[in-house]
Formats: structure tokens, C-alpha cells, sequence
């Protein structure tokens, strides 16, 4: 056997050698063509360039740029170009009984990440998402479409290292070999690495089906854990470019994620698919001007996921700036004016019924004007009067200076920091929230100022008032951060007084917050300044969007999310047995708004890759008692090892956690990961760096954060207390314990 393998692996060896050969051809054509396009449309005149010369350098660029694109395209695909093949008999079915020789009658047909071509123009490479591509997918011994066998090529470098083979015909002819296991369960019992790997060579029929399903209207890809519902959708994306690439690369593919640790776990699959026209988010991370990884307590982030918080928003939107003067005087014409709060506010309604805020300066400017002159208007105006007068106040030097200070524009985020003053909270929540849910919503903003990182939960509020409130002006901008002055005098002079109930000083739980949030509070103006630093766009606008773990998303992330796919297509992956929003009924209700009245396919994923048989069991007990009705799928693997359920001293928990890890790692070659709530953070840390050299194979993660994440083992540290401070409770923990592939270890502190 060991010489058939080697004989197998040497003639896959010289194909794949002369693809790469064809690939550096290729790469030096590349070269070439950019060499052409850098030496095209040069002139020596430094006067007029006439239309010739205009032709030469937009021929030049775009040789220049499509060179470049091709290079890059070559460089990227380097790692594991060629990985399948199929033995496909095109008489199979038809004329067995033909005198021709069978070997004859047979093609050799490759799959790889992109299609190479030989100098006759003969394929050696078919792309993975080209229709001839599919029978690697969708063939099955019932329905083999003509394929004998499929084989998965392993390869590091350019170098085959291994073949697994799958039989597809009902006997395996005489010359045909076959090697291997299968290539599926090959690839489930490899290591996992700090990335998601690119499983296209593993892709199996039911999920190929996703994959290549029309573009049209709004694709819903749901199952359990392990059933690989976020690889679908990544090659999902990558087909729809393929397929339709001036569409989607002209509109571009948003893919929103659960967090920063996930699409640092993806970010690599796209790419080394072929494709970069594809915009990566997290939550926290949709506007560009807000990266947040904090996540607000559960209670606080179901206030803020509602889309009753958005009462409370138009109430804020519509209010007066803190700090700002409180009545206008001004002589004018000889006349004194004084409009006090109640024209102020009489006068602010007006406008708003009709205009955005930082867009109504000319329209508050006439509306108190006409109040002025209502205010000094005598019993008998002269003609022409009224118009004179209300002139005159619009040019007058105190009026634009009230204005200034009175009717800036206001940044969306500024809004948002409103509700750190109780008082201004409690108002605008009046009938809307109780009293203890208003307060929890202000001590969550004072938590903001005090750290000068926003929630998670905090970005979909800005993004909700940024068409309440309009856009700031550019020319308000021209001086870079324009409000941090205003800003230090209404919310700087509150800290000082105390009004804000120490928002500068207010205890802060640094270990729930995000990796990059973990630090000591900065001062209240540098904290400010980081909540307000940069200038909110418009939203942009997708042709495709993408939306993982998406039965975690709250109605204001749905409504965030949709108002970057209106005019998209939709790719929805979800479990609802693994939500953590617990009003599922109102986000579903958000969702179906964002997707609007595009059409629906649905696709439903029932086998588990992921797990091990052993420890998915242990994981089902969990949610079967909390969602009888959960979508339970089925684990394909076993390994013959349980996992470890035992319990620990509280006061050792560093030392077990350490101790579970050196086991772990002796068991496997890939990443052991310690999930452990924000209680026990500090001493999964400190457990972690016990290790020494070996720590590098260990990660410590919060249990939200494991959301699509996958490794070889995990220890899961008091699954009691990530019940409690979770939201969605038990789902969370059943995501927790269905994030190991080969070995679990949960320990229970007592």
C-alpha cells in the first residue's frame, strides 16, 4: 500500500507542478502587461495635453491597475492552488458494453481555488465555483453525475503531502484507486488553528446547494451548532462575486459578524477564496467612527435593543443642548428683544416638524426672527417694516453668536451622551421606560464617559439618530474635533458639580470589557474626545449583505443593518437555540422589516462536523432542558472520550484551570481555549500564563465572544455563573459547550 501511495502522490505531484509553472507564466504576463500599461501615455508636454495623450493615460491605468489586481490574485493563491479532483467515466450510464478502453473514455479534472490554463489553452485548474466545478460537491453514491471517484489533494506549499478518496461509483474499476478515509472526516479531525480554515474542499452537497442558490431576494441559512453554517455563507459570498461579479463588486458584499474575535477569525477565508471586494463588521464596528467590543450588562442591553429606546432617542434629538444659553437678547432697529425658554422651545418645535437639526439654521434663524418681531411688533407697522426689521436681526453680530452656541450642530454621538445626565434621562424615558430601567440606561452613559469606549449596543443607537439629527456640516468640521469646547462646558462643568453623579469616577468592571477597552479611565476630556473623534457619513449601501449569528441581533441592530442593504440581496445565518436576545418576537419583527418584500429561500443544515459525538450529548442536555423544541442536529464523529465534569475549589481555581490545560494539551496539537465568565477572568489569565512557552496554544475568551468560534479543546470555567451573566442564559452555554472539536473539560467551582 505504501507504494501505491507513493506512486499516487508522485503523479498528482507532477500535475500540480505543472500548474505552478503555468502560474509563474502567468505571473510573468502579468508583469509584462503592467510594464506595457507604466510606459503608455507618457508625454513631455507641459502645456495642453491633447485627447490622445488623455486616452494614453486612462489606457495606461487601467493596464496598470488590472496587472496589479491579476498579481495580486496570483500571490494570494499560492497556498494549496489545487485541491480536488475528479475521476469523471462520461459513457458511465450510457454504452458499458464498448470495446474502447474505459481509461479512454475517463477525464481527470481538477479543482482549485482559481482556473489555470496550459499555453494551448487547455484547463488544468477549474475555478471551485465554475458550474463544471460542482460534481466535486454534489455528487453522491446515489446520484454520482458521472463522477467514479473524488479525490481531496493535501498539500503545504506546492508540495502534495496526502490524498483522501471518496468512491462514488457503485465498484471501483480495476485501474481506479482508492485511498483514504473520506475527505470529510479527514479534515473534522485536524487541528484548529487561530483562523477559520478555508474547508471549500469539504464542502458537502446539501451545503453546496446554499452556496449556488439564486442571488435573488433573501437566503436564510439556519441549523445547529457545527453544522457549518458560517463556511456556507463565506463561500456563499464568494460564488455570488463569481457568479455576478460586476454586480457585487460594484455594490460590494457587507458581512456582519457578532464580534471583533470573530471576523479576526474569518477575515482570511474571502480572501484566500479570490475575493477582496468584501467589507468585514462586527456589531460594534458598523459605523466607522465607533468601534466598541464593550458589552453592556444583559438588563441594560435589552433596553437599548428595543425599539422602544427609540422614543427616548427622538425625545433627546429634539431637546436643547446642554449648557447652552437659556433666552436671546439682542437691540435691534432700536428695539429690545428678549425671547425667553418658552419662544425658544415654541420656536425649536416649529423647525423640527419640518427639518433635521444640523441642517435648519437658515429655517430657525427666520422662525426666530418672525418671533422677535411678533415680540416688538407695534400697533400700526409701517409698509415694508416687518421685512426690516426681521433683515436686520438676521445680520445682527449677537444673533449669529447666540446661534452659535445655541443651534450648533450636534453630533448624533453627542445625543447619545445626553442620557448620562439622570435628570435629562428620567425625562425623556418618561412613559417609556420606569424609573429603574431610565437610570440603568444614564449610569451605562456615565460608564461610557468615564471609560471613553462606547457598547456595542450604544452603536446602533448612534446610528438611529444620525438621520434624526442630520449630519454635521463639513464646514463645521474644517477645524477637526469643532465640539470639543462646547462639549467640556456641558458635560465637563456637570462632572465637576457632581450632576452627573461621578461619571468620571464611577466603579467600571474592566474585565467585561473588550480586549481593546481594557484600560485605566482616561480624564473626562480625553474620554470625551474619544467618544466624539471623527465625522459620521452617510451609511453606505450594499448590493449583498450577510449577516451571521444572526438570532442575536436586536431590532435596533436589524433596523442599523438594514439601512445598508435596502436595495440588497441577503444571506441570514442563525440558530435560535443559540440566541442571546431574549424578545424573539419583536427582533424577528425588525428583521422582516429590514428584508422588506424580497422573496425567501430557506436551506437547513442537520449534520454536525464540528463535535465530537461525546461532547455534542453533553451540550444537547443542556438546551433540550431549556428549549425542548431546539434544533438538535446530529454529530457524525466520535472520539471515544467524554468530556470532564467536575468540581473545584473556589479558592484554586487558577491552579485547576492550569492543570486542565497542560492535560488538554497533551491531548491535542491545536488550540485550547478557557471560556470564563467576567468573574473568573483574571484568574483564567493568570492560569493561562503559567504555562510558559505553551501558553501560545491557549487563548482565554468570555463566553459572548465565542460566538462562531471553534477549537480542538476548551475548558469551560463555572458554567453556572455564564448561565447568570448572560443573556439568553442557557443558549449561551450551550454555545460554550459547543465550541470544542475533540475534548472538553468543564469545571465548577464551589
Amino acid at each position: 500500500m505504501e507504494a501505491v501511495l507513493a506512486r499516487e502522490l508522485a503523479a498528482e505531484q507532477a500535475h500540480v507542478d505543472r500548474v505552478y509553472a503555468e502560474l509563474d507564466k502567468a505571473r510573468v504576463r502579468a508583469a509584462l502587461i503592467e510594464a506595457d500599461g507604466l510606459s503608455r501615455g507618457r508625454t513631455d508636454r507641459t502645456g495642453d495635453v491633447r485627447d490622445e495623450e488623455i486616452t494614453g493615460l486612462f489606457e495606461r491605468d487601467a493596464l496598470v491597475y488590472t496587472a496589479g489586481r491579476r498579481q495580486s490574485t496570483l500571490d494570494r493563491q499560492h497556498e494549496g492552488l489545487v485541491f480536488g479532483r475528479l475521476d469523471i467515466d462520461h459513457d458511465s450510464g450510457r454504452d458499458l458494453n464498448r470495446d474502447s478502453d474505459p481509461a479512454e473514455r475517463r477525464e481527470a479534472r481538477y479543482i482549485g481555488r482559481l482556473g489555470v490554463r496550459d499555453d494551448d489553452y487547455e484547463p488544468l485548474v477549474i475555478d471551485w465555483r465554475a458550474p463544471a466545478a460542482s460534481p466535486f460537491y454534489r455528487a453522491t453514491p446515489v446520484q454520482p453525475m458521472g463522477v467514479l471517484r473524488r479525490r481531496v489533494l493535501r498539500c503545504r506549499g506546492e508540495r502534495v503531502i496526502g490524498v483522501e478518496d471518496d468512491l462514488l461509483a457503485p465498484e471501483a474499476p480495476d485501474d481506479l484507486v482508492i485511498l483514504g478515509d473520506g475527505a470529510l472526516l479527514a479534515a473534522l479531525t485536524r487541528s484548529r488553528t487561530g483562523r477559520m480554515r478555508d474547508i471549500v474542499a469539504t464542502i458537502q452537497a446539501d451545503q453546496d446547494e446554499a452556496i449556488r442558490a439564486s442571488a435573488r431576494g433573501v437566503t436564510l441559512i439556519t441549523g445547529g451548532p457545527g453544522t457549518g453554517k458560517t463556511v456556507v455563507a463565506l463561500h456563499r459570498a464568494a460564488y455570488l462575486l463569481y457568479s455576478d461579479r460586476r454586480r457585487f463588486e460594484s455594490g460590494g458584499i457587507l458581512v456582519v459578524g457578532p464580534s471583533a474575535a470573530y471576523t479576526a477569525y474569518i477575515e482570511r477565508v474571502l480572501p484566500s477564496l479570490g475575493e477582496e471586494s468584501v467589507t468585514l463588521r462586527s456589531l460594534g464596528d458598523v459605523l466607522d467612527v465607533a468601534t466598541a467590543t464593550r458589552l453592556d450588562p444583559p438588563a441594560v442591553a435589552a433596553i437599548k435593543g428595543s425599539v422602544r429606546i427609540r422614543r427616548v432617542l427622538a425625545r433627546a434629538a429634539r431637546d436643547e443642548i446642554p449648557g447652552g444659553p437659556a433666552e436671546l437678547r439682542a437691540m435691534v432697529r432700536g428695539r429690545a428683544v428678549r425671547l425667553r425658554r418658552r419662544e425658544l422651545e415654541r420656536a425649536r418645535a416649529q423647525v423640527l416638524r419640518r427639518h433635521t437639526r444640523n441642517h435648519s439654521r437658515a429655517a430657525m434663524l427666520a422662525a426666530l426672527g418672525q418671533a422677535a418681531w411678533r415680540q416688538v411688533r407695534p400697533a400700526q407697522p409701517e409698509p415694508g417694516e416687518s421685512e426690516e426689521f426681521i433683515a436686520t436681526f438676521e445680520d445682527h453680530r449677537d444673533v449669529d453668536a447666540f446661534l452659535d452656541r445655541w443651534w450648533r450642530p450636534v453630533d448624533p454621538r453627542e445625543v447619545v451622551l445626553w442620557l448620562a445626565d439622570p435628570e435629562r434621562a428620567q425625562r425623556y424615558a418618561a412613559g417609556v421606560l420606569d424609573e429603574e430601567e431610565a437610570e440603568a440606561l444614564s449610569a451605562s452613559m456615565r460608564t461610557a464617559l468615564a471609560t471613553g469606549t462606547w457598547s456595542v449596543a450604544d452603536v446602533a443607537l448612534i446610528d438611529d439618530l444620525s438621520p434624526r439629527v442630520g449630519l454635521v456640516p463639513e464646514a463645521e468640521r474644517e477645524r477637526g474635533f469643532y465640539q470639543i469646547e462646547e462639549i467640556d462646558e456641558a458635560f465637563g462643568s456637570a462632572v465637576a458639580s457632581g450632576q452627573l453623579r461621578g461619571a468620571a469616577d464611577e466603579p467600571v468592571n474592566h474585565a467585561a470589557l473588550g480586549r481593546r477597552d481594557r484600560r485605566p479611565p482616561a480624564d473626562p476630556a480625553q474620554a470625551r474626545e474619544r467618544l466624539l473623534y471623527g465625522r459620521i457619513e452617510s451609511p453606505g449601501e450594499y448590493a449583498h449583505v450577510l449577516v451571521d449569528e444572526a438570532q442575536d441581533l436586536s431590532p435596533m441592530q436589524w433596523r442599523m443593518v438594514g439601512r445598508r442593504g435596502r436595495w440588497a440581496s441577503w444571506t441570514v445565518v442563525g440558530d435560535a437555540a443559540q440566541a442571546s436576545w431574549p424578545d424573539a418576537a419583536e427582533a424577528v419583527a425588525a428583521r422582516d422589516e429590514a428584508f422588506g418584500s424580497h422573496p425567501r429561500q430557506a436551506f437547513h443544515m442537520d449534520t454536525n462536523y464540528r463535535n465530537a459525538r461525546e461532547i455534542f450529548e453533553h451540550a444537547a442536555l443542556v438546551i433540550r432542558a431549556a428549549m425542548p423544541d431546539a434544533d438538535i442536529p446530529r454529530a457524525v464523529r466520535e472520539t471515544g472520550v467524554e468530556p470532564v465534569d467536575r468540581a473545584v475549589s473556589g479558592s484554586d481555581v487558577e491552579a485547576e484551570v492550569a492543570a486542565a490545560a497542560t492535560e488538554l494539551l497533551d491531548q491535542v496539537d491545536g488550540v485550547v481555549a478557557v471560556i470564563a465568565p467576567a468573574r473568573w477572568a483574571s484568574q483564567a489569565a493568570s492560569a493561562r500564563e503559567r504555562l510558559g512557552e505553551r501558553a501560545e496554544q491557549v487563548t482565554v475568551v468570555d463566553p459572548m465572544s465565542t460566538k462562531g468560534l471553534e477549537y480542538d479543546a476548551t475548558i469551560v470555567l463555572d458554567p453556572d455563573e455564564i448561565v447568570a451573566e448572560s443573556p439568553g442564559g442557557p443558549r449561551i452555554l450551550y454555545v460554550v459547550l459547543t465550541r470544542a472539536a475533540h475534548r472538553m473539560h468543564v469545571l465548577r467551582p464551589t
